[in-house]
């Protein structure tokens, strides 16, 4: 670099690991990057650097006249093709996998999602569910998938909840899932069988301790939402309540419907419908305040202090997806959320929507990881 060249701009660093044409030197390649970008997106400069690039003097990195006009030329000559791929991407149907059952919260709100996306993409999302083993099916099916962007994985607490819960899981989810989007939190609803001779927390509590082991708790699956909050349940009350799973949240809460369960821990999803037509009687619901969709029934933490379980869905793509996939995905769900239409579906399914960056999912699910290995210790829960 002589002292001749202009500085074109100082352009804060994106820190993301990507693939560069091997047929540029090392200098091109990132000038190449820069240049295509400048060329087909003028409104959306951006620069990508291999995670392990030797920056000097801060995260800030000069680009100079003559080395961007030099890239520009190289492109023409050798087109980086992962930036080509990204960029016509979706030019295909995009598979997004769901690890529990149809019907079940996170099928439905895997296919909202999808249906937007492909109004929004022009392509179609279709949606493929691998049910068993706490959705672990599932999310090993994406892990193994290609890179590509046409294969996802609608995400879920029960991602956070396996790392610890599972011991011999073959892929490490915060490693080989990249986080994508963030779409909702969601409170569970603690509910029994009308039968069941019981109306406030208090009374249950009593109840399950005169009958030991008598009470069965449904649930959509180890590791679900519904396992994990009644595990917490049982571990700061002292009852003792038979855990029974499914394969996924809708033929559990059938079969509490049925009086083949009496208590359950439901995603609001898909209990509120139940709870309407008083087929199912709520005692609280799981999380820290009162849930819009039943202002009427108390937080579970009114009777048991410093209980609160609330939980979440989002989107994932195999490690090593090209970030401007990634990036793409994240602005299209984001818009999403914040569309009335959705949003307001949303709401009536008992989810408040959790817009944000890649990067802020990425910090939810390690936060999550955190909290539910602890209660998967305490509670000595372990699937080998």
């Amino acid at each position: 670099m002589t002292g001749r060249d202009t500085i074109v701009a100082n352009i804060p660093v994106r820190f993301r690991a990507t693939k560069v044409s091997k047929r540029l030197t090392i200098k091109c390649a990132y000038g190449a990057a820069a240049a295509a970008y400048y060329v087909t997106q003028p409104d959306n400069l951006t620069f990508y650097f291999p995670a392990d690039f030797p920056f000097r003097g801060g995260n800030t990195v000069k680009i100079y006249r003559r080395r961007f006009l030099q890239s520009a030329t190289a492109v023409a000559v050798t087109t980086t093709p992962w930036l080509v791929r990204a960029q016509a991407w979706p030019a295909r149907p995009v598979r997004i996998i769901v690890g529990f059952a149809p019907g079940g919260a996170l099928d439905v709100v895997a296919r909202l999602i999808g249906q937007w996306l492909s109004d929004r993409l022009g392509q179609s999302f279709l949606i493929e569910n691998r049910t068993g083993a706490g959705s672990n099916i599932a999310t090993e099916a994406v892990v193994n998938a290609p890179a590509d962007g046409y294969t996802l994985l609608m995400t879920s607490s029960a991602n956070a909840v396996n790392t610890t819960l599972y011991g011999k899981l073959k892929f490490v989810f915060h490693r080989d899932i990249a986080p994508v989007a963030s779409v909702a939190q969601f409170p569970c609803v603690l509910d029994v069988n009308p039968s069941v001779p019981v109306k406030t927390v208090p009374e249950f509590i009593t109840y399950a301790k005169a009958n030991p082991h008598k009470l069965s708790m449904g649930s959509g699956g180890l590791g679900s939402p519904q396992h994990i909050a009644g595990e917490l349940f049982k571990i700061m009350t002292g009852v003792d309540l038979v855990q029974v799973h499914y394969r996924g949240g809708a033929p559990a809460i059938s079969d509490l419907v049925g009086g083949q369960l009496q208590v359950m821990f439901d995603v609001m999803l898909e209990a509120i419908e139940h709870i309407r037509a008083g087929k199912l009687r709520p005692l609280a619901v799981t999380t820290a305040t009162r849930a819009p969709l039943l202002p009427e029934v108390p937080t579970i933490s009114d009777f048991v202090p410093g209980f609160e379980a609330s939980f979440w869905w989002g989107v994932g793509a195999p490690r090593n997806t090209p970030g401007e996939i990634i990036d793409k995905l994240n602005r299209e769900i984001n818009a999403g959320l914040a569309d009335q239409r959705l949003k307001a579906r949303l709401a009536d399914l008992g989810g408040t929507v959790l817009p944000g960056s890649p990067e802020e999912f990425g910090t939810l699910i390690a936060k999550e990881t955190e909290k539910w290995g602890k209660v998967v210790r305490a509670g000595n829960m372990k699937v080998d």
